[in-house]
């Protein structure tokens, strides 16, 4: 029998060897290749040196944010979802701009907007002074935009171009500043729950939709007259940049259907007619103007995009005198730890203590640009800056698109507050929300029952009605608040708890209405904050400038570099899969009434634990 099989196993002996010996001479050959690529990596390490007549193309993509939010897995699951959006973080293109403007191997500047996303008004008049910084310091060099189509964000920015293009079969949009909510009173009394909505302030409307058929008039009041001072400032932008008569979008809005049917529904003519653009060009005609100014490499423009001229722009070197320390207060204010997008009351409090046990830092600047959220949060981090200010750290804030609500109750332990003229802010005041669905248990024929101790035990049960003596706690525990809130501001402010009030009461107003009211010191923009805090700390004319930020993990930056490499494909899987499957994508109307009946879910469950957040959100998103 050992005879009979002996040859067999001999050609398995010899097959196995065989497979044993590729596998080898596989996993050697990937290593050499793994060893070859890291040599002539570090042998070429850094740029090469651009060449004559580069034109930089400005690609930008999503939305335009103070700091990049979520973590790596986050944006993966963000993804999955097919709702991930890609996001351009402002300052890499300040950085960029005031670099190239210097740069003698760039020939001219291209914006290229067709994948922009939303940016609120602060932050596109932050980008305009950064575009004229350009023009100026680049000794003229020509400055193009081109889009398929313009909305209104987008081509704010391309109006301050030099030559604006359109594609032939574009428009551009215009629509105006202003929202429409949905109120869900009537749809909450059907279902049978209630939302108890407690605050303090006239104008605080941020739970109104779940209490109200529509808005108050205390809301349109304090609507109309923050989105007109908005709405006349970007006016007054475009036409300033396309050298229009005053009020001449305004007459073209108001004109639009007779002035769209005299070019026979051609929204490319009209935006042409209407001196919005320059000229009608296709993307390969739009080629042949740049070649005309730059130069080619094998038949193909010769540029360079944002991500990669940002890489080539080198760090600046550790001054002896110390460093201005920037962070990033951008998003909703939550209680506890948050990744980036959304101020975490612990993590940026952390960033903060951070700073101000650094030696290096002399002084802070906090860039906010939020809407608020919780009050307890917002107070960790409005009492670490006061700690900072008491080490002798000059604290100054540089509010961004929204600074509002508990966004401005961070905002007073500062020495000095910038804003932009349109910049969202005060909000001063304070809403509670208790939905409880005892109406909803009569519906389905449910009971509760049992014993407690006292009459407060469950009191914050959603099953339940909610007691007449818990809705007067809560009341004066929310009206104690707003008193906290109030006499912060009164101290920073230098007034009176009563002429806070007058200014507060949950009104929102634009950065230059909040200037007259003395709600901030000055109209700036983040670089005056940081120059004012370098003045403040000694620190010279060219301070340092340093953002202290939660160190992401080299596996983070890996799992970056494979989302941006998959996030296309992915997303588009998912989407087919979903379509395939009859499931509709959802349209943004409809996700938006989703989000809003799950934070009346989350109130309800953070009640059930018996927890009643106070909530310092003004509900303001930017136009």
């Amino acid at each position: 029998m050992k005879s009979l099989f002996s040859p067999i196993w001999w050609v398995l002996k010899k097959f196995w060897w065989l497979l044993d010996g590729t596998r080898r001479a596989l996993l050697n050959l990937l290593l050499l290749a793994l060893i070859v690529a890291i040599v002539w990596g570090l042998a070429t390490r850094g740029p090469k040196p651009l060449k004559d007549k580069t034109t930089l193309v400005l690609d930008l993509q999503g939305d335009i944010v103070e700091q990049f939010s979520g973590s790596p897995r986050d944006q993966a699951l963000a993804q999955l979802r097919g709702d991930a959006r890609h996001q351009t973080r402002l300052r890499d293109l300040l950085a960029v701009l005031d670099s190239a403007a210097k740069d003698d191997k760039l020939a001219q500047l291209v914006l290229d907007l067709d994948r922009m996303g939303s940016a609120s008004p602060a932050t596109l008049r932050e980008m305009e002074a950064a575009l004229q910084r350009f023009k100026k310091d680049s000794g003229g060099k020509p400055v193009v935009a081109f889009a398929s189509n313009y909305d209104q964000r987008s081509y704010y920015l391309a109006a301050q171009a030099d030559q604006v293009y359109l594609h032939p079969m574009g428009a551009v949009l215009i629509e105006g500043f202003g929202r429409y909510r949905t109120y869900y009173k009537d749809a909450l009394d059907r279902v049978g729950v209630t939302a108890h909505v407690l605050k303090v302030g006239t104008y605080k409307n941020f739970a109104e939709p779940y209490m109200a058929n529509g808005p108050s008039k205390a809301s349109l009041e304090a609507e109309a007259y923050l989105w007109d001072d908005l709405w006349g400032r970007f006016q007054q932008g475009i036409e300033k940049a396309r050298k229009l008569q005053p009020g001449a979008l305004k007459q073209a809005i108001d004109e639009l259907p007779q002035r769209l049917a005299a070019v026979n529904g051609n929204t490319g003519k009209l935006a042409l007619n209407e001196k919005l653009i320059d000229g009608l060009k296709t993307r390969d005609q739009l080629k042949e103007l740049l070649e005309k100014k730059g130069a080619l490499d094998d038949k193909q423009l010769r540029q360079i995009r944002l991500g990669a001229y940002l890489a080539r722009i080198p760090p600046k070197l550790p001054s002896s005198e110390g460093a201005v320390g920037v962070i990033v207060a951008e998003g909703e204010i939550v209680d506890g730890e948050a990744a980036p997008g959304k101020i975490g009351g612990e993590s940026t409090a952390k960033l903060i203590r951070q700073a101000r046990e650094d030696d290096k830092i002399k002084a802070l600047v906090l860039r906010v640009n939020s809407p608020g959220g919780s009050a307890f949060a917002s107070e960790l981090v409005r009492r670490e800056l006061e700690l900072a200010r008491s080490a002798g750290k000059p604290v100054v804030v540089s509010m961004g698109g929204v600074a509002a609500s508990g966004g401005y109750w961070i905002s007073t332990a500062s020495d000095e507050i910038f804003a932009d003229a349109s910049t969202v802010t005060g909000s001063i005041g304070v809403v509670g929300v208790l939905p409880t669905a005892e109406k909803l248990m009569d519906k389905l024929s449910l009971r509760t029952g049992g014993y407690t101790t006292t009459w407060l035990a469950g009191g914050l049960d959603p099953r339940r009605a909610l007691d007449p003596r818990l809705e007067a706690v809560i009341q004066g525990a929310i009206n104690h608040t707003y008193g906290e809130f109030t006499a912060r501001v009164a101290q920073a402010r230098k007034k009176t708890v009563e002429e806070v009030d007058q200014v507060g009461q949950g009104r929102v107003w634009s950065g230059q209405q909040a200037l007259e009211r003395g709600l901030v010191d000055k109209l700036g923009r983040l670089e005056d904050a940081v120059a004012s805090a370098a003045q403040r700390a000694k620190l010279g004319d060219k301070p340092q400038v340093r953002y202290v930020e939660t160190e992401r993990s080299k596996w983070e930056q890996v799992a970056d570099s494979f989302g941006d490499a998959l996030a296309p494909s992915v997303q588009a899987m998912v989407r087919d899969a979903l379509r395939q499957s009859g499931v509709p994508v959802l349209p943004q109307s409809v996700q938006a009434v989703q989000g809003d009946m799950s934070w009346l879910v989350e109130q309800a469950q953070t009640g059930a634990k018996g927890r009643v957040p106070a909530l310092a959100h003004c509900l303001c998103g930017m136009p």
